[in-house]
């Protein structure tokens, strides 16, 4: 199933058929639909849809193309139907979620140019050092919430009001990437047993803050290196990026969810 996923993530605009899919888990298509779908707690369909919509954020994200030619090109017959689509994904039309993204990646004004005054849509936090206990993904990017899913269970009872992403490295390098669903670690811990512990320096970190559903993250990460990084007077620091649960879905609506994205930065040499 993984697989499966991963040929999804590698190109989602392609014409996936349900044949083709069951043929990269070497199932017929009916066994497939059923196992997938017990698996992943979704149709294949809904993966499908789900990668579209998430290259289309990345896409609205880089202020290049026109709502309706990325509609057209995640397969939708109108920009409205797209917008419907894309709401119930993010939380947000397209052109909402292309403002705020083009707000937080304005570049400075000349009187805001110098490093230390950070755009005020993106502060620089400075955060101290850690101690968690981490759950390694294995998998394709595209599979990343399953091992947080798998996270959940092995907390059981056990206390977390944060939940963490720690990345190390960058997910199209191949295999120097690094992710690990994690929780801060307690005295005692009886997780030590069966997680790995990660112990995460101090330093300068951007942050910008994530309302709504996780789907938003991937669009807005691309975002802050791509279109905010560049006029911000930092580069990018050799400590991994994190991400800051700071609620769960199971507590809050959808558009309630509160993530918080820390960027490693300094100053640019």
């Amino acid at each position: 199933m993984a697989s499966v996923i991963a040929a999804i993530a590698a190109d989602p605009m392609a014409p996936h058929s349900l044949e083709d899919l069951a043929a990269i888990a070497a199932f017929s298509p009916f066994h497939f639909h059923r196992l997938y779908r017990s698996l992943t707690g979704e149709t294949v369909m809904d993966t499908l849809r789900h990668h579209r919509l998430a290259s289309a954020a990345v896409r609205l994200a880089s202020q290049e193309s026109s709502v309706t030619d990325i509609a057209l090109a995640c397969g939708y017959d109108s920009p409205q139907a797209f917008t419907r689509a894309f709401r119930q994904f993010s939380g947000s039309s397209p052109s909402d979620f292309r403002r705020r993204i083009a707000v937080m990646t304005q570049p400075p004004t000349q009187d805001e140019s110098a490093p230390q005054a950070a755009h005020p849509q993106v502060p620089l936090v400075e955060q101290p050092p850690m101690q968690l206990l981490g759950l390694r993904h294995e998998g394709p990017v595209s599979t990343i919430p399953h091992t947080h899913r798998r996270l959940h269970r092995w907390l059981g009872k056990r206390e977390a009001p944060v939940r963490y992403g720690i990345c190390y490295g960058d997910p199209d390098q191949g295999d120097s990437f690094r992710y690990f669903a994690a929780v801060e670690r307690l005295e005692n811990d009886p997780l030590e047993e069966v997680l790995e512990r990660i112990e995460l320096p101090g330093g300068t970190y951007a942050c910008h803050t994530v309302m709504g559903p996780y789907t938003q993250i991937n669009a807005s990460i691309a975002a802050l290196y791509t279109l905010w990084l560049p006029y911000s007077g930092y580069e990018p620091d050799d400590r991994p990026l994190i991400e800051c649960y700071r609620n769960q879905p199971h507590q809050v609506p959808q558009e309630a969810l509160q993530t918080d994205l820390l960027i490693p930065v300094r100053l640019l040499r």
